[in-house]
């Protein structure tokens, strides 16, 4: 399964999370099937959100697109980094 980590740190949590909210349905649209949000321990601003998609190509063209480039000024992300990965195993212990 494709999977996307994606961490970045926004400029105030509440903020974003109303904009990433209201892109559920262009997330779905584009090929996101599941997601998990996180945060850094001690800074609620640092996120990580990791998510599952119907292919990698689709995750890139969605999170490359001039539109999420836009969405993401609008809802205060700093510097994103992508890690487009493939799973190799999963399990439960």
């Amino acid at each position: 399964m494709p999977h996307v980590l994606i961490i970045h740190e926004v400029e105030d949590y509440s903020a974003w999370k109303a904009i990433f909210d209201n892109a559920a349905t262009i997330r779905k649209n584009a090929g996101e099937i599941r997601y998990q949000l996180l945060h850094y321990q001690h800074d609620a601003n640092q996120i990580v959100h990791f998510s599952a998609w119907n292919s990698l190509d689709n995750a890139r063209r969605f999170f490359e697109s001039p539109e999420l480039v836009e969405i993401r000024k609008q809802a205060g992300v700093k510097a994103p980094v992508f890690h487009y990965l493939q799973t190799l195993e999963q399990g439960i212990l």
